[in-house]
């Protein structure tokens, strides 16, 4: 296979996130119906963190089991630098941000501000990021493996991944339909989320055909742990001022469910 059409596949596998986008152009006064499409971004993304954990201790377990004291500990430090730098980092960014003064123009107030400068327009692009983080290691999976030759698999993980991705795109703009005064994002930011999130898988697969590291693997997917783990606890802060609980409840399992039924895809691959 030639290095344009490992390309080709981990494009694919990263731009089905722009299934999921034009939702956050929804906009409904229901409130039951807001924070149900709240809690089923909030499954999404825990089942992400999830699984991004997952693979990224396969390393230290198998150093561990093995004996191999030292990469066992270089990898856990990797986690656990990657994993706070990914949450503090935020966390730290959006304090900087709400320091800010709001700049205003003429016709245009702070409540009418559009896009990234909406609250709501801020969190879906955190939450881009933290996918983004996610789907570059993702992307090094199909590059090494269409690299290797091995195309069946490679061609199994794009199926598997695009799904997740094309469930992750909803994920990024639930902020945008759980906010009842957010404004409707344009198209233009619309995009713009899309190549943040799911670019790096692109991204990823160039570089997995020319290059291989564990170490680098492990810590993308430590960032995106971490920012992940960031934006669910700002969705279940949104879910908590719903004050919907039975909605909210059911919601995360139908998250949780998609997660884990896209993710058989990419188990049957055998990755």
């Amino acid at each position: 296979m030639s290095a344009a059409q490992i390309a080709l596949l981990g494009a694919i596998a990263g731009f089905t996130i722009f299934l999921g986008l034009p939702l956050g152009r929804l906009r409904t006064t229901l409130p039951r119906l807001r924070a149900l499409l709240n809690a089923v971004a909030v499954g999404i993304l825990v089942f992400l963190l999830f699984d991004v954990l997952e693979h990224a201790w396969e390393p230290i377990d198998e150093a561990a089991a093995e004996q191999h004291t030292g990469p066992a500990i270089g990898y856990g430090l990797i986690l656990a630098a990657g994993t706070a730098a990914g949450l503090l980092g935020l966390i730290y960014f959006d304090r900087w941000v709400a320091g800010r003064k709001p700049r205003t123009t003429a016709g245009t107030t702070a409540g009418a501000t559009a896009g990234w400068r909406a609250p709501a327009g801020q969190l879906a692009l955190l939450i881009a990021t933290g996918i983004g983080l996610h789907n570059f290691a993702e992307g090094l999976a199909i590059g090494t493996s269409a690299a290797a030759g091995e195309i069946s698999l490679a061609v199994l993980l794009v199926i598997g991944f695009g799904l997740h991705n094309a469930t992750e795109g909803f994920g990024i703009v639930a902020p945008l339909t759980a906010a009842a005064d957010a404004p409707r994002p344009s198209w233009g930011f619309l995009a713009l989320l899309g190549l943040i999130g799911g670019g790096p898988t692109f991204a990823g697969t160039l570089v997995g055909q020319r290059f291989t590291s564990e170490p680098v693997a492990v810590a993308f997917l430590a960032l995106a742990a971490g920012s992940i783990l960031y934006v669910v606890i700002e969705l279940l802060a949104v879910g908590r001022r719903l004050a919907l609980k039975r909605t909210t409840g059911w919601g995360i399992l139908i998250g949780l469910a998609l997660g884990f039924a896209t993710d058989a895809v990419v188990i049957a691959a055998g990755a």
